[in-house]
This record gives C-alpha cells, sequence and structure tokens, in this order.
C-alpha cells in the first residue's frame, strides 16, 4: 500500500519552508537554500522523462531559473513548494517535447510496472503483462501517463499529485482509476485476441 500522507514533509517544515520562500523574495541569494534542497529530486524527477542527461540538465537549470524568476509569484497554499517546482518541470519537459516534436518515451523499470499491474489483477502473471501494459502506457495521452507516473512509480499520495497536475485531490483518484479501468479493458481484449 502506498503511504497515504498528503505530503513528503511535515506542517513544520512546510511552515518553516514558507519562511526560507518569504526570505528568498526579500533577497534573491537565499533561494540557494531552496535550490540546494530540490535540485536532486528535480534532475531525477525530469531525468526519468527525458532522454539523455544533458538534456535533463538543461530542464533542470531552466526549472529553477524560472521558478527564481517567478518567485514572488508563488503564493503559499498549504502545500510543498516542491509541488510548485514539480509542476513547473513538467511544463518545461511539455514544451521541450512540443517545440522539437518528438514522441516522448516512458523509462520504466520492471518493479515500478508490477505495482500497475497488481492494482489491475493482482492474479495476472506480472512477468506476461509487463511487455502489454508497456504498450498501453505508450498509447496514453501525456497527461494520463503523468498520473500514473506519479502514483505508482513515485509513490505520491493524491493530495501531492493534484498539486503538481494543478487539479483537485479527488480529480486525481477518479481520473487514476479511470485510467486503471481502461488498461485493464485493454489487458483483457489483448488477452482475448491472443
Amino acid at each position: 500500500m502506498l503511504n497515504e500522507s498528503k505530503y513528503h514533509i511535515g506542517p513544520e517544515e512546510m511552515l518553516s519552508e514558507q519562511r526560507e520562500i518569504e526570505a528568498a523574495k526579500a533577497d534573491p541569494a537565499r533561494f540557494e537554500v531552496l535550490y540546494n534542497r530540490y535540485y536532486e529530486p528535480i534532475l531525477q524527477f525530469v531525468y526519468k522523462r527525458v532522454e539523455g542527461k544533458e538534456a535533463a540538465f538543461d530542464i533542470t537549470s531552466q526549472v529553477f531559473l524560472n521558478a527564481m524568476l517567478k518567485l514572488s509569484q508563488f503564493k503559499f497554499v498549504g502545500s510543498p513548494f516542491s509541488s510548485w517546482l514539480y509542476r513547473i518541470a513538467l511544463n518545461e519537459i511539455n514544451t521541450m517535447y512540443r517545440k522539437d516534436k518528438v514522441q516522448r518515451s516512458i523509462k520504466v523499470e520492471e518493479h515500478e510496472l508490477k505495482s500497475v499491474i497488481q492494482e489491475i489483477n493482482p492474479d495476472d502473471d506480472i512477468d506476461e503483462q509487463y511487455k502489454k501494459v508497456e504498450e498501453a502506457l505508450n498509447d496514453f495521452e501525456e497527461e494520463d501517463v503523468q498520473l500514473i507516473e506519479l502514483r505508482f512509480f513515485e509513490k505520491r499520495a493524491f493530495k501531492e499529485i493534484g498539486d503538481i497536475l494543478n487539479m483537485t485531490e479527488n480529480n486525481a483518484k477518479v481520473k487514476l482509476y479511470r485510467l486503471l479501468d481502461k488498461l485493464k479493458l485493454n489487458l483483457t481484449l489483448s488477452k482475448k485476441t491472443a
């Protein structure tokens, strides 16, 4: 079962983070604390979604540049600063794919897909279903894949997923379970045609 805490940090850490953000708004040099805390997680997040280290480094740099330039617009609404950074990262990744007119590839480890397969049908042979699930995910819309990645591959709570994808927690849940139903239907149909 996935950890159901709403965020990766607690209320005390969010309050401390809010103070750091306010300090960085007053003095941009204070942004370094936030940069140092979130650079590696954002880089990993981006790297899983793009081809090549250089592209991941470039996008990550752009994420932090945008965050620093728009920090005055950031408003604390009860979610971690990282949710805002991940949203910026997704926007930068999507912009890159639109600009370069390339199809996004999904980098998935076998153990990451196991949780999706077990959620859909725990009785299925995971090894048999692995390739089919991977192929089905390649046919999903970008936002749908992002939802699955955030929930199953990165083990994020629905509240944080909603913050990152700019939707409500409930909408994230409903959408995910609809996607799982769609995936299950695709697998069932592929079994019948095999």
